[in-house]
């Protein structure tokens, strides 16, 4: 069993070591980044967004389906053009052609963002063996 001044001292003990601790800065530098590891990563979220785009997309419609926009824009179009000549415009406001449209574009994103992030990688460890890296200070705490 401690006694009241032995309890005092270990206290005192560890509240010094805490008031000493100092964190440690650690300097790196990021000198070269795997265009491999860099695809996969951007393919998967690129995936992740293409997915987010279509889902919003549907959800926009039926959102402005359930508000009966697209009916007004009909009716405006059929009044400002009793013949019909423009009504062909509203084909493309149909659910199928928008979900196709957004899938489109989700896909041509998919593509262009994991080639333009691999080679946004391979410039980068071009550039680094000029100029270095990039330095990066880290603390422990």
């Amino acid at each position: 069993m401690q006694k009241k001044g032995e309890t005092e001292a270990a206290g005192a003990s560890s509240a010094k070591k805490t008031a000493e601790y100092q964190p440690r800065q650690i300097s790196l530098v990021v000198s070269r980044i795997d265009p491999w590891s860099v695809m996969k990563v951007s393919f998967l979220l690129s995936v992740a967004l293409g997915i987010a785009m279509v889902l919003a997309g549907l959800l926009v419609w039926l959102l402005l389906n359930s508000m009966s926009v697209f009916s007004s824009v009909e009716n405006f179009i059929n009044d400002i053009d009793p013949t019909g000549s423009i009504a062909s415009i509203i084909d493309y406001l149909r659910l199928p052609r928008v979900m196709a449209m957004s899938t489109i574009v989700a896909v041509s994103n998919v593509i262009l963002m994991t080639a333009f992030s691999t080679v946004g990688a391979l410039i980068y460890n071009l550039v680094t063996s000029l100029v270095g890296g990039i330095r990066l200070a880290l603390i422990d705490e």
